[in-house]
């Protein structure tokens, strides 16, 4: 009775427009009356200790970083190097998206943030090409969902507190799903680039390619000294969020000195909206994902979903399912901290590694930003191209299915994501 009323009363507030923070927030006293124990006390405690967290500091520093370095000329210089390597192929504007979105998801951590990056600088560039605009809308959308999942990834900072995890253990498993997940978008556009009849780009002379490599290293190596950082030991996540974002000042400010003040306070305060969106819906979803766990739900969910507990690869196939329809309809961070404390005790009870599960939960997730109703990431790129949202949604299609079929394959293959991990870390 009590899913069914917060379902009921998440979905019914939704739909009138209610704001996703705020219909948790609501959906969380529906469940606090159908039991009998309002208390304006445990929301107000809830509210702010689902905020009041140490690693939770790292999601404003990456954000800061990955806007400094939009602001300061770091992304476009990336953007120019794929543009050299592979700009001249056919279809390779969309290798190029394709190439710098996984670079630019190791710094930022955010798909909001890369995808809108990806959109800004390359749709003028593929519209003049004459690509077809749904497809590249779709392509650049895909691409933007890789940056939950690659470190540093704002999605397992969440998820690493929510689930009492290793945020870094996290961080080192997600690099090759994360590159996967690149590829198999690589092998998507290689089919449907075949229908484009865009102008392919001349080639960057030889001579040229050194210079412009050497012009963005820079750049290019702010996810060298993360990863190194946290392999190595020399600063946590959250540290490595406050590194980044120093890192893309310096460069912006006295490298490449194309961070004005101007620019840097509309950066500020841009990653400051972002961090205020997030950080609300994890401190709201805390309130409803409590009363969840009071009300036994996670047991129910335990002896519904017995059957499979013996089965690794039914249970994860089964809870793949259930995650991808309730990401469908929410963001991650609520999705995360609703769905995580209650699925924990299934995956611990099954022997399946805590690790692997929120890989591979995470992916899911991701993949919902990019499916119709909500499609945050979709309404991005729709936004920025001037494309409508059914277009988008038509040409992120082919790539939802690569990454819907690279996930089916994690989890029939778990060793692909465990083994490298372990040796990563």
């Amino acid at each position: 009775m009590s899913g069914l009323v917060f379902i009921g009363s998440l979905l019914g507030t939704m739909a009138i427009g209610v704001p996703i923070a705020f219909a948790l927030m609501l959906s969380g006293i529906a469940m606090m009356l159908l039991m009998g124990n309002l208390d304006a006390n445990i929301l107000a405690q809830r509210l702010v200790n689902g905020a009041d967290s140490y690693p939770l500091m790292a999601i404003p520093f990456f954000l800061i970083a990955g806007e400094l370095m939009n602001a300061g000329g770091l992304s476009r210089r990336i953007v120019n190097v794929a543009l050299a390597l592979v700009g001249h192929i056919r279809g390779g504007l969309g290798y190029v998206v394709i190439g710098t979105g996984l670079i630019l998801a190791s710094v930022s951590g955010s798909a909001i943030a890369d995808t809108a990056t990806l959109a800004v600088m390359l749709v003028p560039l593929m519209r003049d090409a004459g690509y077809h605009m749904g497809r590249a809308s779709g392509l650049m959308a895909a691409t933007g969902i890789i940056a939950p999942v690659i470190p540093p990834s704002v999605g397992f900072i969440i998820l690493g507190v929510t689930a009492n995890i290793s945020i870094v253990g996290l961080f080192f498993a997600g690099i090759v799903p994360g590159v996967m997940m690149g590829l198999s978008l690589m092998v998507a556009w290689w089919f449907l680039a075949k229908k484009e009849t865009a102008t392919v780009r001349l080639k960057t002379p030889r001579r040229d390619l050194p210079k412009t490599i050497v012009t963005a290293g820079w750049a290019l190596m702010m996810p060298v000294i993360i990863l190194a950082g946290l392999r190595f030991g020399i600063f946590t996540p959250t540290e490595a969020g406050v590194v980044a974002a120093a890192y893309a000042l310096f460069v912006g400010l006295f490298v490449y000195r194309e961070l004005t003040p101007r620019l840097l306070y509309d950066a500020l305060l841009s990653a400051g909206r972002l961090t205020a969106v997030i950080m609300l819906l994890v401190a709201a979803s805390m309130i409803s994902g409590f009363m969840l766990t009071i009300s036994n739900m996670p047991a129910q969910l335990v002896s519904l979903l017995g059957p499979f507990i013996k089965s690794p690869i039914l249970l994860m196939g089964m809870i793949v399912l259930v995650v991808f329809i309730v990401g469908t309809a929410l963001d991650f961070a609520p999705c995360i901290t609703i769905l995580v404390p209650i699925l924990m005790p299934i995956v611990k009870a099954a022997g399946i590694d805590p690790v692997y599960f929120g890989v591979i939960f995470m992916m899911v997730n991701a993949v919902g930003l990019i499916t119709p109703p909500v499609g945050t990431v979709l309404n991005t790129v729709s936004g920025i191209s001037g494309v409508s949202l059914e277009t988008a949604t038509k040409g992120a299609m082919p790539y939802l299915v690569a990454q819907m079929l690279l996930i089916m394959l994690l989890v029939l293959f778990p060793a692909l994501v465990t083994v490298p991990a372990r040796w990563l870390h």
